[in-house]
Parts: structure tokens; C-alpha cells; sequence
């Protein structure tokens, strides 16, 4: 069933402009006629200004059209990136994902790669070539192809900038760019910082703005990520070419920078000064940790399931057996995450809580007893010889600087999982040995 329809004018051949209108009005009486609802959106991608002054000319007769067909809007800027940004974010709006486009076929493959850059797997798009249609029978949908059309690796390379020129342009939005710092990482030898969710491009509310994590099941796509994070490196100083952040797998494998990759992981380490190294969080812990004295670092995502799996010691026994650090003289900060507040879970999962210390469990009977997976972290690195003044958890004292704040109950500074549902953005905690 589609919800949304997408015609692309932006290139329009000259023997299809001068009957603009009827070409139109046919093409949307057929679709309204074959749709199994009364009257999809639909969005005409047209150029803002072109030299020859063509696709001006263009406007009167759109203008005709739009008031008869009160669902159809015109979409005017100077690039078909801009074009299909703007319309995404329009159907974002309506929470709409499935889309007819109807282009020129020589159009096809140039707009299939703006699309595989600017939007995600949430949204589900079909092609039909731009032709005068009277019927449903006369509506021809585009046959696959033998083989799959490729454009030249330059004219990718050309879109692909033209993408991020773009979205650099556009404006940080719901404020400036926040970084939370510990003050019981040393800060001249260490870069660090937990991000909020402030001063990105993000847009959808969920999301917005510096969401730092892009997956199949959200509506944010990589290039967004991507322009959030060069701000975050821009603001923070770090390069983010030299970026590397865990794989998620809610477990306790941690990969060593500069050795063999795993698949997934959620700790990494590292002793290479200007790699920075990050960990996600949306109610999981972004732990971070650092050794002054070695002049090592780790970062470790660490969920309810990594953490019972031990993720954190993991992560320190890794930082001990590749860079010969004392695990005295490791230092651990727990950013932001869902506190023992908001944070429950099933009955089953709780018992595992318990036995770490029953104080980790509120309300231990109820069917869903409040879970705090942060003293659990704590008492597990203590456990491991981890001294108790090297970690900074601000739920149990404040050293000055807070960063370890309870994303549930914080709407206008984190996102969470647990508050916002599926499509939810993702802070992160990053660290790096300075040059």
C-alpha cells in the first residue's frame, strides 16, 4: 500500500515540460484510481534555479495543479539532495515509509544512490518510469533489470559530496553541542567526554539532534550520524577518520586496537595516541576508563546482560594483559544511563542482580523489581581489584563534575531506550591518548 509519492522533475526532459499539467493530472488521477487508499501524498521534486530558467516555467502549471489536488506539494531547492532531504523529513513528519517515486529513466539510477544514502530500511521504495497514463493497465512499473545498473564510481563520489556539503550546511539544532568531561580523568594526558543530545542535525524527536548511532530500524541515516559525530570531533578535538566505536553484541568480547577485529564486541582498548575509541549508550552504561600511568584506555558498553556478563572487568583485563597495566591504577568513569529510578526488569533477570548484592534490587518480589545495573558495575570492579575512589559514579558521590545522570528521568539532555521506544537516539562516551 503506498503511502507516498514521490515525482521527480527535477531533470525534466524539454518534451515532457510543455504539457506539464496533463502529464500530471494523469499520472495522479491513475495512481488515486490503482491505490488501495483514497489519496496518497505526493511531493514534486522540482529545481529552486537553473540557468536557462526552465523548470521556472514549470510553476505556473504546478501552482494549477496543486490547488486541485490538495494533497500534492512542491518541493523547490538547488539540489536533489536538498530536494529529497527536505521531502524525508516531510514524510517523517506523517510517519510515512512506503514510497512510490516516478522519475525520467534516465534519472533512475542517479536518484536510487541519493536514496541509499539519505534514508534507512524503515522506508521501502518502488520505481515506475514518468509517462502519460490513463489507466491502471497503462502504469508500467519498472522490470528488473538483468543485471544491476551501477553509475560510475566518480558520479557516486560527486553525489556523495554533494550529500555532505549539504548537511553540513544545515543548522545545529535545540542548542549548542554539550560534552559532560570527568574530572577523575587526567585531562592532559586523556581527550574524553559523554555527548548529549544537543547541538546535532537530527530532527526526528526521538532523535534529536547529535544522535550518534545508525541502524536498519531507525529513521536516522548514516550520513546524519556521520555529520553529528564530525561536530562532536570538531567541538571535542579529536579526528573522527581515526573513530572507532564497540559493535554491540550485549556481551563482554572486547576487541585491541591494531589486532585482528571481531565481529562484535562491546569493549575496546587501546595505547595508539589520536585513536579515539567509543561505547553507545541509551540506559546502558558508556563506561570509559584510562591509565595515566601506561597510558592506556578502554571504552565498554554495558547493558543489564553485559554487565552480569562482566563486560567492564573484561574490558580491564584486557587494558592489564596487552599494556601491562596496574589495575590500581585504572580509573573508571560510568557516564549516563538509566538509574535504579526508572530502570526494571523481568523477575528472572532481577535474581541475577541479587545475587550480585541484594542492594541491587528494589522491590525484589514484584513481578518487575527496579534494577540498579550501575552498583552491580561497581561491585564487579571492585571485585576485580578496581579501587573504590578510581570510580566515578555520581549516583554515589559527586566529584565536582556530573556525568553520571540518569538518562530516563533527563528528556531535554539524553535519550533512552527505555522512555522513548524503538526508534530512540544514542549518546556515546569517547576517550583518546592525546598527542
Amino acid at each position: 500500500m503506498v503511502e507516498a509519492v514521490l515525482i521527480d522533475l527535477f531533470s525534466l526532459p524539454a518534451n515532457l515540460q510543455n504539457n506539464i499539467q496533463g502529464l500530471l493530472f494523469n499520472t495522479l488521477e491513475t495512481i488515486e484510481k490503482c491505490s488501495s487508499i483514497p489519496a496518497p501524498f505526493v511531493y514534486v521534486m522540482c529545481c529552486q534555479r537553473q540557468e536557462n530558467g526552465e523548470q521556472e516555467s514549470l510553476l505556473p502549471a504546478l501552482r494549477d495543479l496543486q490547488s486541485l489536488k490538495k494533497r500534492m506539494q512542491v518541493v523547490r531547492a538547488l539540489t536533489t539532495a536538498a530536494v529529497l532531504y527536505t521531502i524525508k523529513q516531510r514524510l517523517d513528519e506523517k510517519d510515512l515509509s512506503i514510497i512510490k517515486v516516478i522519475l525520467p529513466t534516465l534519472r533512475k539510477d542517479l536518484v536510487k544512490v541519493y536514496i541509499d544514502h539519505l534514508f534507512t530500511a524503515v522506508y521501502q521504495f518502488e520505481f515506475e518510469d514518468l509517462q502519460v497514463a490513463s489507466d491502471c493497465k497503462n502504469v508500467q512499473i519498472a522490470e528488473p533489470q538483468s543485471e544491476e545498473q551501477m553509475l560510475p564510481t566518480q558520479d557516486v563520489a560527486v553525489i556523495r559530496s554533494e550529500i555532505q556539503m549539504y548537511l553540513e550546511s544545515l543548522p545545529s539544532l535545540n542548542g549548542e553541542l554539550t560534552i559532560l568531561k570527568s574530572s577523575l580523568i587526567p585531562d592532559d594526558i586523556f581527550l574524553h567526554g559523554f555527548t548529549t543530545r544537543t547541538g546535532g542535525i537530527s530532527y526526528i524527536p526521538t532523535l534529536s539532534s547529535c544522535n550518534l548511532f545508525s541502524s536498519s530500524k531507525r529513521r536516522d541515516p548514516q550520513v546524519v550520524v556521520k555529520e553529528n559525530l564530525r561536530r562532536l570531533a570538531n567541538a571535542a578535538g579529536f579526528n573522527p577518520e581515526t573513530f572507532h566505536r564497540v559493535k554491540i553484541d550485549h556481551a563482554n568480547a572486547v576487541c585491541i586496537m591494531g589486532k585482528t577485529e571481531p565481529d562484535s564486541y562491546d569493549g575496546i582498548v587501546t595505547n595508539q595516541k589520536g585513536v579515539t575509541i567509543a561505547a553507545p549508550g541509551a540506559d546502558c552504561i558508556p563506561v570509559l576508563f584510562a591509565d595515566p600511568v601506561r597510558k592506556a584506555c578502554g571504552a565498554a558498553h554495558s547493558g543489564w546482560k553485559g554487565t552480569l556478563l562482566g563486560v567492564s572487568m573484561a574490558t580491564v583485563n584486557a587494558m592489564i594483559s596487552e599494556y601491562g597495566c596496574n589495575v590500581e591504577d585504572i580509573l573508571v568513569v560510568l557516564g549516563p544511563s538509566v538509574g535504579p529510578c526508572c530502570y526494571k526488569l523481568p523477575h528472572e533477570s532481577a535474581k541475577e542482580f541479587h545475587r550480585i548484592d541484594p542492594k541491587c534490587v528494589r522491590l525484589f518480589d514484584s513481578a518487575c523489581p527496579y534494577i540498579d545495573i550501575r552498583r552491580a558495575t561497581r561491585i564487579l570492579l571492585e571485585n576485580g581489584g578496581i579501587l573504590p575512589e578510581n570510580i566515578q559514579d555520581d549516583s554515589v558521590t559527586d566529584q565536582n563534575q556530573n556525568v553520571t545522570f540518569c538518562t530516563a528521568c533527563h528528556p531535554d539532555k539524553f535519550y533512552s531506550h527505555f522512555r522513548d521506544g524503538i526508534n530512540f537516539g544514542t549518546q556515546i562516551g569517547f576517550i583518546s591518548i592525546r598527542d
